[in-house]
């Protein structure tokens, strides 16, 4: 990473990128989810991102189509410029959480499709019933709607 990035932030871009890369994602792409984390302009191009994380801009283009695709980033123009930009949304984690609601949705579905189809009682029986029952319990805990609660106590607590 370029020297542009100042200490503190380069190194909270850093360290998220190797959280993010931990549980199997890119690390290239946790550099740029962890830039436009930071950032505070009204959004950031390929070119800057390219230069201040020293990576290249055929990665920025990959990273960022799939930041864009799984709902971490939104792709934006501005007034009088061809190019495109990224920013993050203020909570990028209610995003992810409508995306997860959908895996976990899909993931029961395939679950209640497969249960008739292995021998009640048997080893993968248990396992398939565990992965629906799991997805079940996920999906009623309501963590979209949770969240927004806590956001709401959190921004307009009682007197």
């Amino acid at each position: 990473m370029h020297a542009e990035v100042p200490g503190a932030r380069r190194e909270f871009i850093e360290r998220f990128a190797d959280h993010w890369a931990a549980v199997g994602a890119s690390r290239l792409e946790g550099l740029i989810a962890g830039y436009l984390l930071l950032d505070e302009s009204d959004g950031v191009g390929a070119l800057e991102l390219s230069d201040e994380l020293g990576i290249s801009r055929g990665s920025v283009s990959t990273y960022t189509r799939q930041l864009v695709e799984r709902g971490f980033v939104r792709r934006v123009r501005k007034p009088g410029e061809r190019a495109h930009f990224f920013v993050m949304d203020n909570d990028v984690w209610a995003g992810f959480l409508a995306a997860e609601q959908e895996y976990l949705h899909n993931q029961r579905r395939l679950a209640e499709t497969t249960l008739p189809l292995v021998r009640e009682g048997g080893r993968s029986w248990e396992r398939v019933r565990n992965m629906r029952d799991y997805m079940t319990w996920l999906i009623e805990a309501r963590l979209p709607s949770a969240w927004e609660q806590f956001k709401k106590e959190r921004d307009d607590p009682a007197p």
